[in-house]
Parts: C-alpha cells; structure tokens; sequence
C-alpha cells in the first residue's frame, strides 16, 4: 500500500499482526493520505490462502504503506521481506516498526515501486501488490514482475477498489481465490 506524496501525515493509528511469532503485537501506523491498511478480516482470509506456502517464503510488498502485510508474512514465517515505501515519513515509521521487532529479515526500500523493480534481480515466491487506488499502477507493476522477478509457482495478491478491472493479466498467471470485502476486491495468482 505505497502512498504517494503527501502534505500532512502522523502517527495516529496502529496495526495488528493478528498470527506467528508476533501475533498479537500492535504497530503504530503513519495516517497520510492515500494511506489504507489492509483490515484485519482481509488479512485474515489472504494469509489463509498463503498458509501452506508462506514459511521460508522470499516477499516482496510493492507499495508496502502501514506493512501490514509484510510483518504478518515475516510474523508467519517468511524468510525475508521486501518493503517498498515511496512516501519518505512512512518508510521512516516503517523502519521504527522494524526495529520494535528486532526483525533483522526485513529490508525496507524508500523509493518509487516501478524504479525498484526495473533494477531488481532477485527473485520472489510471493508479492503482494496493493497500491494507491486510481493510480494506475496496477498493470506496471505485473509488467515489471512478470519480467523476471517470480520464481516458479509463485503467488501474487493483489488488492484494489472492487470496480477496477485488470486489463492486461499474463497468460501463465493462474486466478486462484478471489473475494470481495465492501469497496475492495482481492485476489491472488499463480504463476506457472
């Protein structure tokens, strides 16, 4: 959940890691604008999809935002995580986080999503994808993703405003859930 510029941000609220090593934990979340945690009934049902496959998993977090997804799946297991925060305020609350947690398996990247990923060479196992609703970003970041970036079988979430349409999926990307939650639909993908 990468967020893009903004004037007025602050610590306000807070995250829940709702299973693992840290289950239970709360982190404090930046509140700017563009900014939208995934809600804890959504994590849920997406970290139940990933169960048997995020354990020694290698994540990346595209727009990572509050990183709610990114310490859940280093709470449940991953073996490393990807953080990638443009907004600067956020990514420094990142680092707090990462830090409360003594996670030394998290690295956090303060830097626009797509110019990461067109330097990247590492190879991912699962991504999560949740970007600013209405940028766009969507489609540009599968481009970049499926240009190299996933390894084998590895699995994709994405979550947007429930109207958007993905125009352009890549034919070896396999649907495997879906679900609707109010203004948000969220899916995850194979890639085989």
């Amino acid at each position: 959940m990468n967020k893009q510029k903004t004037s007025k941000s602050s610590v306000k609220g807070s995250i829940r890691i709702i299973s693992g090593k840290h289950r239970g934990r709360k982190l404090p979340v930046l509140m700017a604008e563009g900014l939208r945690p995934t809600t804890d009934r959504v994590k849920e049902t997406v970290f139940n999809w990933l169960m048997p496959y995020i354990h020694e998993s290698i994540c990346l977090d595209c727009f990572a935002g509050s990183g709610g997804l990114g310490f859940e799946a280093l709470s449940r297991g991953a073996k490393n995580v990807t953080l990638i925060e443009l907004n600067k305020a956020a990514a420094k609350q990142l680092e707090q986080n990462k830090t409360l947690l003594k996670a030394n398996n998290i690295t956090i990247e303060n830097t626009n999503t797509l110019t990461f990923l067109e330097k990247c060479s590492k190879k991912f196992s699962i991504v999560f994808i949740d970007p600013p609703f209405r940028k766009g970003l969507i489609e540009q970041t599968i481009d970049f993703l499926n240009n190299n970036l996933l390894e084998t079988n590895a699995l994709i979430y994405i979550e947007m405003e429930s109207e958007e349409e993905i125009k352009a999926i890549p034919g070896n990307w396999q649907l495997l859930k879906e679900k609707k939650a109010g203004q948000v639909a969220y899916r995850l993908y194979q890639n085989n």
